[in-house]
């Protein structure tokens, strides 16, 4: 028997397969480009969300790990590598129209590791995409770390219902996702797909 939380998950796969258009496997020439930080540990269910839809839509993209290695793992253990590392984004942000902050369990011990360069440098990217104008994606605690890189003050933006608290300068809806501006945010992995329409035809 499949638990309740299986039939679920199964039922959400199901439906973005049908929300989300089949393009040929090639880039679209004409798509944005996207950059991904993910932080390790990484939520895998919420960050595979963007990668399968952006590479199954042509949208091209790069992932980074927000870590000194490219070898992270999800939540429940699952190792890869990833394309590169979050230092090597800094100083080519012109390169990408977009940004995906994959959130994951490294994000509730963040405060104990802010001295680390590579949090640094990724605060210093997010402020440098909002500078730009580009769009600034996540889910979970992704409007926390927009807003720890003074990212989305004064915008809507949903958030894991434990970390709405800590929205202070922006403003924390009970939203399943929230788009204001350039800003793209949903409240957890399981609520990323009631704002996927609108990233892939921004992105597209």
């Amino acid at each position: 028997m499949f638990s309740g939380e299986t039939r679920a998950m199964a039922g959400l796969l199901s439906y973005l397969l049908r929300i989300i258009h089949v393009s040929p496997q090639n880039f679209n020439s004409m798509a944005k480009k996207v950059a991904v930080l993910v932080v390790n540990p990484v939520n895998g269910f919420g960050l595979f969300q963007y990668l399968e839809a952006f590479y199954e839509n042509g949208i091209e993209f790069k992932t980074f790990a927000v870590s000194d290695s490219t070898h992270v793992a999800s939540n429940s253990g699952v190792r890869m590598g990833l394309d590169d590392v979050v230092a090597n984004l800094k100083g080519h942000e012109e390169d990408y129209d977009a940004v995906v902050f994959a959130c994951g369990d490294a994000v509730p011990k963040i405060n104990d590791h802010l001295e680390k360069s590579y949090y640094q440098d990724m605060f210093a990217i997010l402020r440098r995409f909002e500078k730009k104008g580009k769009i600034l994606i996540g889910h979970c605690a992704a409007a926390w770390m927009f807003e720890m890189a003074g990212v989305g003050i004064g915008q809507k933006v949903a958030i894991h219902p434990y970390g709405k608290g800590r929205i202070t300068k922006a403003i924390a809806t009970d939203e399943m996702s929230e788009i204001s501006g350039n800003l793209y945010t949903a409240q957890t992995e399981n609520t990323v797909w009631t704002m996927m329409p609108d990233i892939l035809r921004v992105l597209t």
